[in-house]
């Protein structure tokens, strides 16, 4: 039962990574290489304050703040930067995150920080605790999708130049779509810290971004309940099958590949056309 928990606490925690990069990609077209840095901005603050004596529900919010105001700079580079070149830019700073945490004493360095203080009511309180922040911030999303917000950011991403002649406050909703989703990507991250009870630099990098870029191309780009579906069971693989873990970056993209070359939509275009639910538009 112990192992069903952690395979369901760490599948959650992934959802909810996923999600969050699918608020600023599949919703407002912002694409990011460099996710997995506010995950782990989320991770060493709530890691940081744990050791000083903080209840980890505290950490919660403290850690989605500097998350958020990284995402704000980086929403801020989004306005005069698009597509290849936002990507590279993002790719930047996930690496920019790996080499500074490496280089501070006081963040670690190379040897991470362990010892990080376990949960006051146990795995399955934390279980719960993980999957209350997936369902609330998927419930969350899926209003955003549908209300006014939801079609500014649809314009935005199909043509920034046409939704700012249609009076859109580009701008403005790209900075919304960055703050929101960095914050929701640092709170993950601060559950993962909580969970694994130990984090160093290697568990923020490229891969990571990478890996997390996958789930949600994979699901459908834009599609909460493909995002969700598709980070759990990419998440679980590597624990089902073992000799994964070393060539998950190769499977990650062999998987991006297949996926943008056969189902564009992910998994969510390819369920609508097998059950017909999409032939009439």
């Amino acid at each position: 039962m112990a192992y069903e928990i952690s395979l369901a606490t760490a599948m959650g925690i992934t959802v909810l990574f996923a999600l969050s990069l699918n608020f600023v990609t599949g919703f407002c077209g912002q694409i990011s290489l460099g996710h997995s840095a506010f995950f782990g901005i989320g991770a060493y603050t709530s890691a940081l304050l744990m050791k000083a004596g903080w209840p980890f529900i505290a950490t919660l919010p403290v850690a989605a703040l500097p998350a958020a105001m990284v995402g704000i700079v980086v929403g801020l580079t989004s306005l005069r930067v698009r597509h290849d070149f936002l990507a590279i830019t993002t790719m930047g700073v996930g690496f920019l995150f790996v080499g500074i945490v490496r280089q501070r004493d006081a963040l670690g360095g190379e040897l991470g920080i362990s010892g990080i203080p376990s949960f006051a009511l146990g795995k399955p309180g934390f279980l719960g605790l993980v999957i209350a922040c997936v369902i609330v911030f998927a419930a969350f999303s899926w209003f955003v999708q549908r209300s006014w917000m939801g079609r500014a950011f649809e314009a935005i991403s199909e043509d920034e130049d046409t939704a700012r002649l249609m009076g859109i406050d580009v701008a403005g909703y790209k900075l919304a779509a960055f703050a929101i989703g960095t914050a929701v990507a640092g709170i993950a991250g601060a559950l993962y810290a909580q969970n694994v009870r130990f984090i160093g630099p290697d568990s923020f990098g490229f891969v990571e971004s990478v890996t997390v870029l996958a789930m949600v191309v994979v699901g459908g780009v834009g599609s909460i309940a493909g995002v969700a579906v598709a980070a759990a069971i990419l998440s679980a693989l590597p624990l089902w099958f073992q000799f994964l873990d070393d060539y998950k970056l190769l499977f990650y993209s062999a998987l991006l590949f297949a996926m943008m070359r056969f189902s564009p939509d992910g998994l969510a275009g390819l369920f609508r056309r097998l059950t017909g639910m999409g032939r009439r538009a």
